[in-house]
């Protein structure tokens, strides 16, 4: 069972990433450089708010279901679940803060700074999308 919720929550994280990949941020590019900025801010706080606790929490039933299991594609993908907050310390957080203290107006680097950080969030897809197989793959085996 701790298996599937961390396969379940998995999912939810990955979904939640990939629609702001192909929906949202490309839809904020489409506007002028300060609506998107105005539209980035809030929409990253509360994505932040959803997505970090359901990494955690997906981290953590992956963990679980390693040490009941014993299986390593459970840790596997815990790990490369986890990996999504370093990553985005390390890599999102200078763009986010170079976003975050742009004046309300944008400036001329404003679009390039959001269109950077739309490529850094795929990244996040990307490991959301690797530990959603691996977990999936995890429960395969385990039925």
């Amino acid at each position: 069972m701790l298996g599937l919720l961390a396969l379940v929550t998995a999912s939810i994280f990955f979904g939640a990433a990939v629609y702001i990949n192909i929906a949202e941020h490309p839809a904020r590019l489409g506007l002028s450089d300060a609506a998107a900025l105005a539209e980035w801010r809030p929409a990253y706080r509360r994505g932040f708010a959803m997505q970090a606790p359901i990494a955690v929490v997906s981290a953590l039933l992956g963990a679980a279901a390693w040490w009941t299991t014993g299986d390593p594609l459970w840790a596997l993908g815990a790990v490369i679940m986890l990996a999504n907050w370093p990553y985005t310390l390390v890599a999102i957080m200078p763009t986010n803060h170079l976003l975050e203290a742009t004046a309300s107006g944008g400036d001329r680097d404003t679009r390039e700074r959001l269109t950077r950080w739309g490529h850094l969030h795929a990244v996040r897809s990307v490991l959301s999308g690797i530990a959603t197989l691996i977990y999936l793959v995890a429960a395969q085996r385990s039925l």
